[in-house]
């Protein structure tokens, strides 16, 4: 995996303005802030934020990847307030959930979730190199 940052740009911070990858494509559909029994266990932006990244390294696991293979990750959040209020809390539980792993990234602001009780939904993209892949 390659990041891509164009001459003169301003580093970002916690994300990548690019990313090039080549190998098997792994899709990780959309994880909410619920457990492997999709039960809710917060109402809180931060914990729900901390559940659905380990909900997303399951799925990664699940297909022989990790939080290093992720080139690509979209956010749909019920408020942009509260996830701007949240910023220093979510790059400290994101570090500790993926750790230093920034794919290219993107963040909507959505009038609401399928799960009325959902706060954050979050998909990913991952490229698992050939090199890695069970023969």
């Amino acid at each position: 995996m390659q990041k891509l940052q164009p001459p003169g740009w301003a580093e970002p911070k916690g994300y990548a303005n690019g990313v090039m990858a080549r190998g098997t494509l792994l899709f990780v559909g959309g994880q909410i802030g619920w457990n492997a029994a999709q039960q809710f266990e917060s109402d809180d932006f931060v914990m729900q934020t901390r559940q659905a990244l380990q909900n997303i390294v399951g799925v990664l696991q699940a297909g022989g990847a990790g939080p290093q293979h992720m080139v690509r990750m979209t956010w749909y959040v019920t408020s942009r307030d509260e996830y701007l209020a949240s910023l220093r809390a979510l790059g400290s539980v994101y570090r500790e959930v993926m750790g230093k792993h920034f794919p290219a990234m993107t963040c909507v602001q959505v009038a609401g979730l399928v799960e009325a009780r959902a706060k954050v939904e979050i998909e990913v993209t991952a490229v698992l190199p050939d090199d890695l892949l069970p023969k």
